[in-house]
């Protein structure tokens, strides 16, 4: 269940929030992103395109593990690399223009955190990255859809199955994932890459496919964690 409430200097002036990287809550191998994280992200991880449960409609999202409840950049001293936006808003909302706290969540209590206000009832530097954290997301997600739908009506965009083989014997497996389909990349017609460019989309389309060598990397990382740090280089096919 949620509490969600309007957040004011008033009623929440000793709220906290428990804002650092948990395992309760960023345990994620899969997180939803959008077009304006495309350059922090690709530095780190596979940028990679999935089906809404819900609606079936694309998303873009940032590989963060390869099985359900793994990532791979939460160490026990903390988040290692760029924290998605998705991650870092906790648990805030909007309604409509304001901004909103889910009071039940257990991130959130007036004992240890991250303080909301100052004892003046002024807003603290968490809140307002906070608040500039939404301004990003909002907008962002609207242009991310944009991005998508243009992916789809040039027909970008393919399956992608990953499969693992580590030292430990284990194999792991990512399906319904989709990434961007090179050779119909490679097929646009010059008024088509023109487009895409001036929009900016080259530049996203570009920032997925070099994201891909990161694939590797990270299974070498948890080939570390399943070996303590003795291994070779994972398969990848």
């Amino acid at each position: 269940m949620t509490n969600i409430a309007i957040v004011n200097n008033h009623a929440h002036r000793d709220l906290q929030v428990k804002a650092k990287a948990n395992p309760a809550f960023d345990a994620r191998h899969f997180v939803t992103v959008i077009v304006g994280e495309f350059a922090l992200l690709a530095v780190q991880c596979p940028i990679l395109l999935s089906k809404d449960a819900e609606t079936g409609a694309f998303v873009c999202g940032a590989v963060l593990g390869f099985e359900q409840g793994e990532n791979l950049f939460l160490t026990p001293d903390g988040w290692q690399g760029y924290r998605p936006l998705n991650l870092q808003r906790g648990p805030f909302y909007t309604v409509g223009d304001d901004l909103a706290i889910d009071l039940d969540d257990a991130r959130v209590g007036r004992d240890v955190g991250e303080p909301l206000f100052s004892p003046q009832g002024e807003m603290t530097p968490y809140l307002k990255s906070i608040i500039a954290a939404m301004q990003e997301l909002r907008p962002g997600l609207e242009r991310t859809k944009r991005f998508i739908d243009t992916l789809l009506t040039l027909k970008l965009i393919e399956p992608i199955d990953i499969s693992l083989g580590f030292d430990d014997g284990t194999q792991r497996e990512l399906t319904d994932l989709y990434t961007i389909d090179r050779e119909a990349l490679r097929a646009l017609p010059d008024a088509a890459v023109l487009d895409l460019f001036r929009r900016g989309y080259m530049q996203l389309i570009h920032l997925m496919i070099a994201s891909l060598k990161h694939i590797p990397l990270m299974a070498e990382r948890k080939n570390r964690r399943l070996t303590g740090g003795l291994s070779s280089a994972p398969t990848w096919g």
